[in-house]
């Protein structure tokens, strides 16, 4: 575990967290991925983390939020299959919202657009299709997902609504 990782979870975990982070987080991945070129989020260095590119629900305007993942290899782990990004063969999205009541917006703009996302991924632009988890296969997500990120626990219990996991599977198409 990286230096400061537990610090982060405690601190990430409280209600104060929950109301600055959504306001300074995003903007300040979203500088650091542009000034970089893509190939930095200021937040992976704590945890994983892609950029993602979807239509809006409502204005089909793309929408572009950096975002924590969950990455799931694809081959086992003996290599990249000659993508370039590790092995990665699909991604989970939690949408926690750092525990705050409404689900966040990028989770409408999936349901609406499962075929549409693009995510960037270490700078790699990569097609998408986003599926939302639900009965078994969401429960077993959920429990490596609070192994991976142990806050999502605490997330979940000062809520009323479920917190929304979606699988994002490569597609193929324009990155």
């Amino acid at each position: 575990m990286a230096p400061g990782v537990r610090l982060v979870q405690k601190v990430s975990s409280t209600r104060a967290f929950a109301r600055i982070a959504p306001h300074v987080v995003p903007a300040m991945d979203r500088a650091v991925h542009r000034l970089t070129r893509g190939k930095v989020l200021l937040s992976a260095q704590m945890l994983p983390g892609v950029v993602l590119t979807v239509p809006g629900a409502r204005s089909g305007q793309l929408r572009t939020t950096p975002l924590a993942c969950m990455p799931v290899a694809g081959d086992g782990g003996t290599g990249d299959g000659g993508t370039g990004d590790g092995g990665t063969g699909s991604w989970v999205l939690v949408g926690s919202n750092f525990g705050r009541p409404g689900h966040p917006a990028w989770t409408a703009n999936l349901l609406a657009h499962p075929e549409a996302p693009v995510i960037s991924w270490k700078g790699v632009g990569i097609p998408v299709r986003a599926r939302l988890l639900a009965g078994a296969e969401r429960a077993e997500v959920w429990e490596a997902a609070l192994r991976f990120w142990p806050p999502y626990a605490a997330y979940q219990a000062r809520i009323d609504r479920e917190i929304r996991l979606f699988r994002l599977e490569r597609r193929d198409g324009p990155g």
